[in-house]
């Protein structure tokens, strides 16, 4: 439970949002959360895996620039 609050607790709080808000406009928040939330999960799990592609791709540029380079005159 959230915070110590029921089911009931909640649905009367949703309740008096809607009645305040109206129920278009609560719903159209409540989407907008869950948008960003599924947003956030998503640059998260990017910036994740883009850090450790970059570690990789930096270990291949040393090992290429540590490699002799022959001279073909």
């Amino acid at each position: 439970m959230i915070g110590g609050l029921g089911w009931q607790e909640l649905l009367i709080v949703l309740v008096i949002l809607a009645l305040l808000f109206g129920a278009s406009r609560v719903a159209d928040l409540g989407g907008a959360l869950g948008r960003g939330i599924r947003e956030f999960r998503t640059e998260a799990k990017s910036d994740d895996s883009d850090e450790s592609s970059g570690e990789e791709s930096e270990s291949e540029t040393t090992d290429k620039s540590d490699s002799p380079k022959s001279d073909a005159s």
